[in-house]
């Protein structure tokens, strides 16, 4: 992997991480919300558990193999 792309893929994961964050208040204000639309309120939490995961992806591309 070259530097160039370790550094898009740096970027890609600041940014995903910033809008999981997003995705936990959005959630967290519609929990205190009176009447909560149950089903933005399933679509945001299925978006949230897809960027974890592509999250992690890309965590696991940017880690080298260590080789024990």
């Amino acid at each position: 992997m070259t530097h160039e792309d370790e550094s898009e893929l740096e970027a890609e994961l600041a940014r995903l991480q910033q809008e999981h964050r997003d995705l936990d208040a959005a959630i967290d204000a519609l929990h205190q919300s009176p009447a909560p639309d149950l089903l933005r309120l399933q679509r945001l939490k299925k978006r949230k558990l897809l960027l974890r995961d592509r999250i992690a992806f890309i965590e696991d591309q940017i880690t080298p193999d260590i080789i024990a």
